[in-house]
């Protein structure tokens, strides 16, 4: 039997499958244990938040494959799994339309001032601050997708629905790409200026971190809404979050940030998010973790590993290890 072990929670099904035919251990829950207790006979691991790094990966002799449970690979370090011949995959698409729909779960809380709707019918405040709780709607709004990949040609028929016209700011995406999505293509200074929401849908590279800075964020109009599922090093937070304060930014809504938690004991990164900000809505990177979600992306994770494990070349390989692999 085959050692795989599985850092955080996944689907309940997909485990028991994996279980039926191989040695499984987790480092979640009761019988957790921890890297340090399997390296040395793990062969497959299926990752969600857990960062895999050179040293962990040096420790693994056996490890044939890192399976991520999503689609980012910043958690994994790709260069040190390729020169052990460890393969890494991802589940593009499988969770894609959780996402996409989160987006507007946002946007729509932002616009529409659900949340302190909600706060004053639970003070007991059913109709002396209703005129105060008047929103807007998305109809005739400009939305601004930055990136043009699988989630945002998702997101882009969803605003459409409601009546927003939809630009994307991607310097990869073929004008015959985005006629065939039904959006405008610009370039993101350009668009920024015109933009009511801006919703982020890039990878964390060097070429995006803090790609929306303070200089871009000033290029927004006051009214605009700021949308990140991606990941939470696109945006310079220091920067957006000293513009909701002054008002020169309606309001922003992150799934992600830069910390990926919240010590509520360290000043620094309470004051970096300000959860006290009314404008600001942050989620604990839920976007794609629906059921039906979870249950498509454990799926595509689990074939990846038996495919490694029967000495294939997995689908969904992030990287070709023919040229970098140590035999």
């Amino acid at each position: 039997m085959s050692h795989i072990h599985v850092t955080n929670p996944i689907d309940e099904d997909v485990l028991a499958d994996l279980r039926r035919s191989h040695h499984v251990t987790v480092g979640f829950g009761d019988d957790a244990r921890g890297w340090g207790e399997v390296a040395t006979t793990v062969e497959a691991t299926i990752v969600r938040a857990e960062t895999i790094d050179a040293r962990m990966i040096a420790s693994a002799p056996r490890l044939k494959i890192i399976a991520r449970h999503g689609v980012g690979t910043d958690n994994v370090d790709l260069d040190a799994a390729a020169a052990a011949g460890i393969w890494v995959t991802t589940t593009p698409g499988a969770n894609a339309r959780a996402v996409a729909e989160h987006v507007f779960a946002l946007m729509l809380t932002l616009i529409r001032r659900v949340r302190e709707a909600s706060s004053s019918v639970q003070r007991g405040r059913w109709s002396e601050e209703r005129p105060s709780l008047t929103g807007g709607e998305l109809n005739g709004r400009t939305l601004l997708l930055v990136g043009g990949g699988g989630i945002a040609a998702l997101v882009a028929p969803i605003a459409r629905g409601f009546g927003m016209r939809v630009v994307v700011a991607d310097p990869y995406l073929a004008p015959e790409a985005a006629h065939e999505l039904g959006v405008g293509l610009a370039g993101l200074d350009d668009a920024l200026p015109s933009a009511d929401v801006v919703s982020l849908h890039v990878p964390l590279t060097a070429e995006t971190r803090h790609l929306l800075d303070d200089r871009r964020l000033g290029l927004l109009p006051a009214r605009a809404v700021v949308i990140n599922t991606s990941r939470g090093g696109v945006i310079d937070e220091a920067a957006l979050v000293a513009r909701l304060r002054s008002g020169a930014l309606a309001g922003a809504g992150l799934d992600v940030i830069e910390a990926e938690s919240i010590d509520m004991n360290d000043p620094l990164t309470h004051t970096r998010t300000d959860l006290t900000l009314g404008n600001l809505l942050v989620t604990p990177h839920v976007a794609g973790q629906t059921e039906e979600a979870l249950v498509a992306v454990g799926r595509l994770a689990a074939q990846s590993v038996e495919q490694a494990l029967a000495g294939r070349r997995p689908d969904r390989a992030v990287r070709d290890l023919a040229a970098t692999a140590v035999v």
